[in-house]
């Protein structure tokens, strides 16, 4: 897919992973960009998000450049604020652009003391190989225990032209959703004003990283950015920014469902869907609930389809529903009804769940309208076995 105009990308090896690839990615917008942000709701919140922060209310919600680390989050340290600055400023010269205008974005191990001294002098060489070419290169240089890079494409026809819209983002785990998960940039070239960036962005992440969870941990670092920088010279009206919202929200969700179907150790990528239910909010919730029972996901890991497990959950989610109007189906094969046990063949469904997309179905009956959708994966021995030796 075609990538925005007006944007050049550059990643490369600082010296901050102990093994040799790219720790250090660049995304430069070549005219200042509108930005409308999303940060982690952790009350530890790392160096790079309150200097990003603050950057944003200074610049009045303009950007030219993201700096972007993996292998240290830049987190609970003594010079975590210091190294953030000297990284922003040093770009900001390079790039002859207000320091304000650059923004710090960081992953990996919290708890690390970060030395600026190899990003600084990874700088140049990064800054010269800045290319329109080189988004892939960004989006592995952002990962941490992520198996494969993730990029999602949109376009949207309008009245004046073609907008495009391209995201990347990085995660296996450390992922549930709470205001942002994990690291996500998301350029468009249409011209849309800061303001109105972010009445498109908080929906769109409503339904997409808000609708995900992995493990149930918030990170400390949990950043999506948004950038417009009209490069394509087409600035949408009020009807037409609702279909760019809309394209905006498809493009997210693929992200966040990629982060899924990566979750560390998973085999399975578990979508949820809920009906029935009062509202909408009121079906998140009992989305939520399900998706992150660790012995929801540890049946499915074991092809087990143990629906008990899934009503459980359902009735801890703080929403009141009558358990004699549920229906629960895995795999399109009802299980419950009315709150009992539907016969099914268990060593059929046994052998659908096996299989490495998992749907499950939870439905009240009723009049209710409320519908939700979620992603989560399987837990496996594979996620205590990676997280058991993170550090080391």
């Amino acid at each position: 897919m075609k990538t925005p105009l007006g944007y050049r990308y550059a990643a490369t090896y600082a010296g901050i992973r102990k093994e040799n690839k790219d720790d250090l990615a660049l995304i430069v917008s070549d005219r200042p960009a509108s930005a409308a942000a999303v940060f982690t709701r952790n009350n530890v919140q790392a160096a790079p998000v309150k200097v990003a922060k603050r950057h944003l209310r200074a610049s009045g919600g303009l950007v030219r450049a993201v700096l972007v680390n993996a292998g240290n989050a830049n987190c609970a340290t003594r010079t975590g604020e210091k190294v953030a600055l000297a990284c922003c400023r040093a770009a900001a010269r390079m790039l002859d652009a207000p320091v304000e205008q650059v923004l710090p974005a960081s992953t990996g191990v919290i708890g690390v003391e970060l030395d600026a001294e190899p990003i600084l002098r990874a700088l140049p060489r990064l800054c010269q190989r800045l290319s329109e070419d080189g988004f892939a290169e960004a989006a592995r240089a952002i990962m941490t225990t992520d198996t494969v890079p993730k990029m999602a494409f949109g376009e949207v026809p309008l009245l004046e032209g073609t907008v495009h819209i391209a995201g990347m983002t990085k995660g296996s785990g450390m992922i549930h959703p709470n205001l942002a998960t994990t690291l996500a940039f998301v350029m468009t070239d249409a011209a849309i004003p800061p303001t109105r960036l972010r009445t498109l962005l908080l929906p769109a992440v409503e339904r997409s990283y808000h609708r995900l969870t992995v493990d149930g941990d918030t990170s400390t670092n949990d950043t999506i950015l948004l950038l417009a920088n009209g490069a394509s010279g087409v600035r949408p009206d009020p009807k037409e920014q609702l279909v760019f919202g809309e394209v905006l929200a498809w493009v997210l969700e693929d992200l966040a469902e990629k982060i899924a179907r990566d979750g560390e150790g998973a085999r399975k990528l578990i979508s949820i869907y809920v009906s029935g239910a009062r509202d909408d909010d009121q079906a998140a919730r009992l989305a939520r609930a399900i998706a992150s029972s660790p012995l929801v996901k540890t049946a499915i890991a074991g092809s087990d389809p143990n629906w008990g497990r899934i009503l459980s959950a359902a009735g801890n989610a703080g929403v009141e529903f009558d358990p004699t109007k549920v229906e629960i189906y895995l795999q399109g094969v009802c299980v419950c009804r009315n709150g009992v046990a539907e016969p099914f063949s268990e060593p059929e469904l046994k052998q659908k769940l096996d299989e490495k997309e998992v749907v499950i179905r939870f439905h009240l009956r009723g009049r209710g309208q409320g519908r939700a959708r979620f992603w989560t994966c399987d837990l496996t021995e594979d996620y205590v076995r990676i997280n058991g030796s993170y550090r080391t």
